[in-house]
Order: structure tokens, then sequence, then C-alpha cells
């Protein structure tokens, strides 16, 4: 059987056991921990009181870019496409072309009709050079006519006191006077046909006109027919790279139909949804630092560029109504815009729709608190006089 002799250091009172607190050792450890502890609190408190509550951050942030949608002005067939896709493109190249022969056709369909319109003036101009002379002869035998009938009354003047004193028959003298009365008509008529002829000079001067201005619609029909065959050829609206491309060769595109859209992805930024309890500090220009999920460990520089004159809830399809029903209060989200200076090969790895991480530094606004509470106040008391 074992030996069961009892310690005597175990079996002394719990009271007379020394404490660890009596060991200098565990003492001086105690003391440097604490000591510890409290610089850290301190520190950190001094850090968070100059610089920590002063940066506001959130991940709700995505990198953005201006894309444009390329979507052809007219409709027919795809007659060929130039760029693959991701492809990277420069402003001005072109993209694809629509089969132009339709509107080639129209276009020569309008230079035809400017032909005929000129045509017609010409026609025109050459009626008026023959009514000219016809004026020139109507106006010759209305001088006929006045001199004729000058002539016929004064041969009735002649005879009508021969007629009178019986040297002359009175049948001579009526005839006389018939032939004076004929005259007369025959002026009058001479005189309505060179009225006539000037009016009708008029009536076709109307028509050179009217010539002219159907040549000026078939101009603006071939202008509008050009701009057409202009428009079959699409060419890049800006620098990028082609994505989300749904266009094929010989396919039947509709106008205004997306075709393909240009990114450009020298131009990215950030939109940062921040709480509105973020917001008091944020101003435009403060720094900004980005961080990619995409790039573990980058960090790029930025700068807070503007911010979104109202939520997001705002400006949604359906903006909330909280006056009907009960209510529940939730922390609204104002879009920030940050520009971005990112490095060449940083930049070629972001693309628009990846998430970031951003905080911003507003130590820069940090009076600006303290301002406005007192700017309020003051405004208050004079509303109050």
């Amino acid at each position: 059987m074992a030996d069961q002799t009892p310690d005597p250091i175990a079996t002394q009172p719990a009271e007379e056991r020394p404490s660890p607190l009596k060991n200098p050792r565990v003492r001086l450890i105690l003391i440097i921990v604490i000591a510890g502890a409290l610089i850290g609190g301190i520190a950190w408190f001094i850090r968070y009181e100059s610089f920590g509550k002063f940066q506001q951050s959130t991940n709700d942030a995505y990198v953005q870019a201006d894309a444009v949608t390329v979507s052809p002005k007219i409709s027919g067939y795809v007659d060929k496409v130039f760029v693959a896709d991701n492809q990277a493109v420069k402003a001005g190249e072109p993209l694809l072309r629509i089969d132009p022969r339709d509107y080639d056709a129209q276009a020569a369909q309008s230079r035809a009709q400017i032909d005929v319109a000129k045509a017609n003036a010409a026609g025109v101009q050459a009626q008026i050079s023959e009514q000219q002379a016809a004026i020139v002869r109507a106006r010759a035998d209305l001088a006929a006519a006045r001199t004729a009938a000058a002539f016929a009354h004064s041969e009735a003047a002649r005879y009508q006191p021969l007629a009178a004193s019986g040297a002359e028959t009175r049948e001579r003298l009526s005839q006389l006077r018939n032939d004076a009365v004929q005259a007369d008509a025959k002026v009058a008529a001479a005189g309505a046909a060179l009225v006539s002829a000037e009016r009708r000079v008029g009536t076709l001067l109307a028509q050179v006109k009217q010539a002219l201005a159907q040549g000026e619609g078939a101009r603006a029909q071939l202008a509008a027919a050009n701009t057409n065959v202009g428009a079959t050829l699409i060419r890049a609206a800006i620098d990028g790279r082609v994505g989300n491309k749904t266009v094929r060769q010989g396919q039947f595109v509709q106008a205004a139909t997306r075709l393909m859209t240009l990114v450009p992805v020298r131009d990215l930024y950030i939109d940062a949804n921040f709480k509105e309890t973020q917001l008091g500090l944020v101003r435009v220009g403060q720094p900004v630092s980005v961080r990619v999920d995409a790039l573990p460990g980058v960090e790029i520089p930025g700068r807070v560029a503007s911010v979104s004159p109202g939520t997001g809830a705002q400006f949604s399809v359906l903006p909330p109504q909280n006056a009907t029903g009960n209510f529940t209060k939730i922390v609204q989200r104002v879009p920030v815009r940050i520009a971005i200076s990112p490095g060449p090969e940083t930049r070629a790895l972001l693309v628009p729709g990846l998430s970031v991480e951003v905080t911003v530094d507003t130590r820069s606004a940090k009076d600006a608190a303290s301002r406005i509470r007192r700017e309020q106040e003051q405004h208050n008391e004079r509303i109050g006089k």
C-alpha cells in the first residue's frame, strides 16, 4: 500500500498560503501590464480624438465609369463589324458599317429632284423671255389701235359738217362714226391684251419661285439623305474598350438599338454611398484612401469630387412615401463621387463594378460643426428678436 503521508504545505490553512501579489516579480509584471494598457489606451484616445474620429469609411462603394452606349441612327442590315469584344479603340475609329445602298439611292433621288427643279425654273425663265416679247407686241398693237381710233374720230368729225350741208350723205357719216366706235373697241381690246401679257409675267415669276422652292426642298432632302449615308458608318465617340457587344455581321438593326458599350477605362471614378450620419464633415476636395477588393494590399489615393444633391432613395424609380402606414426610420445613404489617381498598372486592372472600400479624411472640416452650430444659434437669436 502506497505511502499516504500528507503534504505539510497542502495541509496548511488557506489563510497561511503566500499571496502571488507578494511576489516582487509578479507585482512588476502586473505594473508593467497595467502601465502598458494605460499608455496604449491614452495613445489610442489621443489618436482617435486627433485622427480616428475624422475618418469616415464605407464598403458600399464601387468603381464606375461614364460608359457610352453605341446605337445606330438609322435602320438597316449590318454590312461589316470592325471591332471585337473587349477591344480597345480610339475616338473616331470605325466600329461597324450599315449597308448604305438604300440611303445612297435616296441621295441620288434627291439630286434628281434638284435637277428637275432647276430645269423647271429654267423653262419658266424662257417663258418669261417670250412673254416680254409678247408685251412689246401688245404695246405696239395698242399704239396702232389708238392711232386708228384717232384717225376714225377725225374722219367722223370732218364729215359731220359736210353731211349737214348735204355735200356728203348721212350714210357715209354713220359709217365713219361706226368705224370710230370699232376703233375704240380695238383700243380697249389691245389695252386688255397688254394688261394680260404683263400679268402673265407675274404668274411666270411665281412659277419660278415655286420651282426654286422645290429645289430648296430637294436640297434639304439631299442633306438629310447625305446625313443618313454618313450615319451608316458608326465611329467611336470616345477612347475606351468595347464591352457587351451584341451586334453581328448580317444582322438587321433598328435605329436607337443598343449594339455595344464603350467603357472609358482611363476615366474611372468611385461612387461611395455614405450613411447620412457620416456626411456632416465631408467636403469636396478632402483626401480619400481607396482599397480595392480585387487588389489586396493596394491603396489608391483619391479626393472627394462631389456630393449628390439627394439620397439614393430620392432618385429611385419609386421614391418612398413615408406619409402613409407605419413608419420605421431607416438610415439613408447619400452617393459621394470620388476621383481617383491610380498608377498605370493599377488602372489597367480596374474595371467598372469592382467593389472597393473608401475612407475619407475629414480633418480639414473639423471646425465646421462648431461654426455651423454658432451660426444657427445666432440666426435663431435674430429670428427671436
